[in-house]
C-alpha cells in the first residue's frame, strides 16, 4: 500500500503539473461566479498533502484581531461538535472506512488517502469536554458514547439525544449534565451507508423536526442511479410520528447546516462533482427549499449539463442555482451561523470549514472562512478567519478544518481539525 502512495503520489504530482498549465487563474466564488467550460479529465487529478499535525507552538494563523488556542487536544480524527446548553462540548470522533477498491483508481485513491489520515480505522465515539473553569481549555475529557457506525451529526431536543450514524439516526435518553449517555440508542431512520458517509443533523429552531445530510454513494451516479436512491439528499424527520421524508434532493453531498435567523431559512453547503476541473463547478452554500431539486447528478450551477450522465430534462429543468460558489473542490463541510458580536471586526454570516481540496492541479480550501450577510443571504466576498494548515509547498498538511460552531460564550467559535487531532479556539486577540 505505500508503494502505491508513493507511486501515485509521483503520478498524481505530474499529471497535476501538466493541468496546472491553462488552469484557471481565479477561483469561482460569489452569488455569480465565473465557471471555466468543463473539461473532462479521464484520469483524476490526484493531490493531497500528507498528514503531518502539529509540532509544539505551533498554531493556525488568525485574521488580524483574533487569536486561537487548543481547546482540546488528543482527540482521534475529530469532525463535528455540538455544544450543548449547559456548555459541554460534545465531538464525533469519526473516519472513513475503506470499502474493497473495484478498479486501479480506487487503489490510488485510497492510498493517498490514508497517507492524509483521511481513511482508517474508527473511533466510532463521541467524546464530551468541559470546560469548568472558563479559561479557554477543556480539562474534562469524557466519553460519552461509544461503539456506533461512523457518528457525525448530532442534535439535542429536549431530553432526547439524536445522533448521525452512516448507516441511520439513533435517539439516546440525556440526562442535562451528565458526562455519558446510559442505555441502547434506538434508531428512528436508516441511511444507506459507504460512500459520502457523514450524516449532519440539525434541529428545527422549534425542536420539532431533525434534518440530515446524507450524501451520494459515487461522484456522478456511475453503479446507477438506483444504488442512490435516498441519498444526495437533506432528510427531514418529524420527532412527534418519527416519520422521515426527503425535504430536499440534487445536493451531491450536503454536509454543514444551519439556520439563517432573520428569515428562518435552511442553509447548507455542498459538495460539487470531480473530473471536470479545477474550478469546475464549484462547491456552495445554498439555502434549502421544501421539495427542491438542485441538479445532481445531470447538471450543475442550475441548468449546465453534465453531458458524462445520461440525462432527464424534467429534471435539468427544475435545478436551482445555487445561492454562492465557494471555490472548486475546496471540501466545504463545517457551517453555522455567527450572530454579529461574537468575534471583533466581523458582523453576522455564516463561517464555513473548508476541509481542502484532493483533486485538483493548485490545493484549495484548508481554512476557515466567514461570509457577511445581510438581509438573510450572502452581502460580499468572503473573509478567511483561520489559515495556515498548509505548508507553502503543499506538500504538508498541518492540519484540515472540519466541523464549527459558535462557542458556549457567545464570544468564540470552536473548529474541528481531524488531522491535527485538535479543537481549535477563536476568539478577540
Amino acid at each position: 500500500m505505500e508503494f502505491i502512495a508513493r507511486a501515485t503520489a509521483v503520478v498524481g504530482g505530474a499529471v497535476a503539473l501538466v493541468r496546472r498549465i491553462g488552469a484557471p487563474g481565479h477561483q469561482a466564488m460569489g452569488p455569480s461566479p465565473q465557471i471555466p467550460e468543463a473539461k473532462a479529465q479521464g484520469i483524476m487529478t490526484l493531490k493531497m498533502p500528507v498528514a503531518r499535525g502539529w509540532k509544539e507552538g505551533h498554531v493556525p494563523t488568525c485574521a488580524p484581531g483574533l487569536a486561537v488556542n487548543a481547546f482540546a487536544t488528543g482527540l482521534d480524527h475529530p469532525r463535528w461538535i455540538e455544544v450543548l446548553p449547559n456548555g459541554d462540548v460534545l465531538v464525533a470522533e469519526s473516519k472513513e472506512q475503506a470499502g474493497p477498491p473495484r478498479t486501479l483508481m480506487d487503489h490510488a485513491a485510497q492510498a493517498t488517502m490514508r497517507r492524509a489520515k483521511a481513511i482508517g480505522d474508527s473511533a466510532n465515539r463521541v467524546t464530551l469536554l468541559r470546560d469548568a473553569n472558563g479559561d479557554g481549555v477543556a480539562e474534562v475529557q469524557e466519553v460519552f458514547v461509544q461503539d456506533q457506525n461512523q457518528p457525525f451529526g448530532m442534535a439535542l431536543i429536549g431530553d432526547r439525544f439524536y445522533l448521525g450514524n452512516t448507516d441511520g439516526i439513533v435517539v439516546f435518553d440525556y440526562t442535562p449534565g451528565a458526562t455519558s449517555l446510559t442505555g441502547a440508542g434506538r434508531k428512528l431512520v436508516s441511511f444507506k451507508p459507504h460512500g459520502h458517509w457523514t450524516r449532519s443533523l440539525i434541529a428545527s429552531p422549534d425542536g420539532t423536526k431533525v434534518y440530515a445530510g446524507v450524501g451520494s454513494l459515487s461522484n456522478i451516479g456511475d453503479m446507477g442511479m438506483e444504488a442512490e436512491e435516498g441519498r444526495a439528499a437533506i432528510w427531514e424527520l418529524d420527532v412527534a410520528s418519527e416519520k422521515a421524508r426527503i425535504f430536499a434532493s440534487g445536493l451531491r453531498n450536503a454536509v454543514g447546516m444551519a439556520w439563517e435567523p432573520a428569515t428562518g431559512t435552511l442553509w447548507t453547503v455542498v459538495n460539487e462533482r470531480d473530473g471536470l476541473g479545477d474550478e469546475t463547478p464549484p462547491d456552495y452554500l445554498t439555502s434549502v427549499r421544501d421539495g427542491g431539486f438542485y441538479g445532481w447528478p445531470y447538471s450543475y450551477w442550475g441548468g449546465t449539463v453534465d453531458d458524462r450522465v445520461k440525462q432527464d430534462p424534467a429534471l435539468v429543468a427544475r435545478a436551482i442555482t445555487p445561492d454562492y460558489a465557494l471555490g472548486g473542490h475546496t471540501a466545504s463541510l463545517g457551517l453555522c451561523w455567527m450572530p454579529a458580536g461574537t468575534l471583533p471586526g466581523f458582523g453576522e454570516g455564516m463561517v464555513i470549514g473548508q476541509h481542502g481540496s484532493w483533486n485538483r492541479s493548485k490545493l484549495s480550501g484548508y481554512k476557515l472562512i466567514f461570509v457577511p450577510f445581510a438581509n438573510g443571504a450572502p452581502a460580499g466576498p468572503p473573509r478567511d478567519i483561520l489559515t495556515g494548515f498548509l505548508s507553502p509547498d503543499e506538500k504538508l498538511a498541518y492540519g484540515r478544518p472540519v466541523g464549527v460552531v459558535v462557542g458556549a460564550d457567545g464570544r468564540s467559535l470552536l473548529m474541528a481539525d481531524d488531522v491535527g487531532d485538535v479543537i481549535w479556539r477563536v476568539t478577540g486577540a
